[in-house]
């Protein structure tokens, strides 16, 4: 008899097993993922942009909203399957009190196309990329009709803040407010590293089983070496490349002290330094490598992508990370040291936690605060061409073995099973 039954139920549990996988499945291939960024236009954005591709190759159906900028001027268009709609934004705030209109601007045109879109179709989770930490709003707005909410944790907002303008107050009090009420209202963060996720857990109060590690990796398809370019040595022996964001919290008025020091003080006239990148520092910078009497050594090309950009990094011998030891770098990943070490570049940073992680044994680390450590550290890594190979070559493999996008394309999809369950 119980053989019998044995042989009766077991079927229909395997029926009912295969019919919630059938139902997982079925509402995957239906859902529609809305993701908002406020600071930087896609697909311009690699993170975003690769998490979007790689939720709709996993049958979900994606569209975004963002800002336009220089170069990303059309309000509307899908590329690749993904619906991109883009808004206006005032310019990036030059001060404390800005950031209100900034973000004011941004949350009612976010509001606006969120509702254009759910009419269209039914959204069932809004995925927030911060900064800044407001997007929550969004969410609550559309919780009623069934949308959930997942925060992609990408800056840390407050520290962001005390990098930025080197003081707290009302401002960055009511930033500590605005981040714990995104992390109340997320169903599920996503951290781009161990000290994020630390975060969520204890700042933000979230349950750990609710927060996944998704490393920024980079894409192996689209980070690969190209034929390197021998005039952007402008007849010098070593190139040095740089790639990122342009702003006050990167370190690159330090950084050009430090090739004022290697030029005039050292003598070291066969170096010149490409530095990839645009933002609200751009025009200071190279006004300030006039000052320092370096503008022959330091070329600025601006925004560069594809192919471009990876000629640069292909052509340089090492590549540099010069951002600041403080509590936001701290604790962040760059990517542009992940991108270096795609690339197999040795590279030179501060010894900051978060970069240690990253790159391990592939980098030269110079004491926080210290220019001339820095210095040094440059200036020994190019005259030692067989430990910038090897340096090079150590970071290839961890990439290959451990942080490339392909590793973290489960942790995402995990991400997304658990705030749909």
């Amino acid at each position: 008899m119980r053989l019998a039954l044995h042989k009766l139920i077991q079927p229909r549990r395997r029926t009912a097993v295969k019919a919630d996988a059938r139902a997982q499945d079925d509402a995957v291939a239906c859902a529609h993922v809305l993701i908002i960024v406020e600071n930087l236009p896609l697909p311009f954005d690699r993170r975003v942009w690769q998490q979007a591709c790689a939720l709709r190759d996993a049958g979900y159906a994606v569209s975004i909203i963002c800002p336009v900028a220089d170069g990303y001027r059309e309000r509307y268009l899908e590329l690749e399957g993904i619906a991109i709609h883009r808004h206006p934004l005032p310019n990036e705030a030059s001060g404390a009190w800005g950031y209100p209109l900034e973000y004011a601007t941004a949350l009612f045109w976010q509001l606006l196309l969120t509702a254009r879109i759910g009419r269209r179709r039914r959204i069932d989770v809004i995925h927030a990329c911060n900064p800044p930490d407001t997007i929550f709003l969004v969410a609550a707005a559309a919780r009623p009709f069934g949308v959930r909410f997942l925060f992609d944790h990408h800056d840390l907002c407050p520290e962001l803040f005390v990098a930025k303008f080197g003081h707290s107050g009302p401002i960055y009090r009511l930033m500590r407010v605005l981040e714990r009420a995104t992390f109340a209202m997320a169903r599920v963060s996503i951290a781009t590293n161990d000290s994020f996720k630390r975060i969520a857990c204890t700042r933000g109060g979230m349950d750990e089983a609710d927060v996944f590690v998704v490393r920024s990796g980079p894409n192996l398809e689209r980070v690969r070496r190209v034929a390197p370019d021998p005039a952007l040595h402008k007849g010098r022996t070593y190139l040095v490349g740089y790639v990122g964001v342009m702003g006050e919290q990167e370190g690159l008025e330090d950084l050009l002290h430090m090739i004022a020091d290697i030029v005039h003080q050292r003598g070291r006239r066969d170096i010149q330094f490409c530095l990839v990148g645009f933002g609200p520092s751009l025009e200071g910078l190279r006004q300030l490598a006039q000052e320092l009497a370096i503008e022959a050594y330091v070329d600025f090309p601006g925004r560069l992508a594809g192919d471009d950009l990876m000629r640069v990094l292909s052509s340089a011998d090492i590549c540099v990370s010069p951002d600041p030891k403080n509590d936001m770098n701290d604790q962040s990943t760059m990517n542009k040291i992940l991108e270096y070490m795609a690339l197999g570049k040795a590279l030179v940073q501060y010894d900051l936690t978060e970069g240690r992680a990253s790159a391990g044994e592939a980098s030269l680390y110079a004491r926080p605060g210290d220019r001339a450590d820095f210095a040094d550290k440059i200036i020994a890594l190019l005259d030692d061409p067989s430990l910038r190979q090897r340096l090079g070559e150590v970071g290839r493999q961890r990439i290959e073995e451990r942080l490339a996008w392909h590793h973290e394309i489960p942790r995402l999809l995990a991400a997304y099973e658990r705030v749909l369950a």
